[in-house]
């Protein structure tokens, strides 16, 4: 994919989800590349983070978190996979079809352009925090809306009420799981939720 490929696809996310994630469901991708994207994500999210950290260190923008970026690394990595897993279980009730393999490629895209998103937050951190919040809370409810419609394409839901509750559903049994292990391992999550 060409840059201008990826931004053309990032903007129709924006405004048209519901085909981005028809799209990309069509793919197909194989395990292995799902793995692969997965692992590129997880570390340009990290770089991101670290960035952000050295632009804007008094920043309240991504949370308190512990230790360097290898530690967040490492908690979002498992944070997104919790999710993916979550996302996938939590629609199977409510009727939901999609596999693990479809809400994986529509995770790892969301965090593609959340890649993006830090990108301009690390721009913005030494002109505005003011900006740089503003950005991130408005990329935050952009891609709640983006993620409910990928939701309701993937597990064929029948409506976004119905979508968004199982977002509901994922991010609550996500957060009381990872707590728990995260509690065991004497580890505070700080921001990570959110950042995820």
């Amino acid at each position: 994919m060409t840059f201008d490929g990826f931004f053309r696809l990032a903007v129709n996310t924006v405004t048209a989800p519901r085909d981005v994630a028809a799209l990309l469901l069509s793919l197909n991708l194989s395990r292995q590349a799902l793995w692969l994207a997965f692992a590129l994500v997880v570390v340009l999210n990290t770089l991101m983070f670290g960035l952000t950290t050295l632009t804007s260190p008094a920043s309240d923008l991504i949370g308190p978190f512990l230790g360097g970026p290898a530690i967040f690394g490492v908690m979002l990595g498992v944070s997104v996979a919790a999710l993916i897993v979550a996302v996938t279980l939590c629609g199977r009730p409510l009727g939901g079809v999609a596999r693990f393999d479809d809400i994986a490629v529509l995770v790892i895209w969301l965090q593609a352009l959340r890649v993006v998103l830090q990108a301009v937050v690390v721009l913005l951190g030494p002109v505005s925090l003011f900006l740089s919040g503003v950005v991130v809370s408005a990329g935050s409810v952009i891609g709640i809306w983006i993620f409910v419609n990928f939701i309701d394409v993937a597990h064929e839901t029948g409506g976004l009420l119905k979508a968004g509750f199982v977002l509901l559903l994922a991010v609550v049994g996500m957060m009381l799981g990872l707590s728990v292990i995260f509690s065991l391992l004497g580890v505070q999550t700080g921001g990570i939720p959110g950042y995820v």
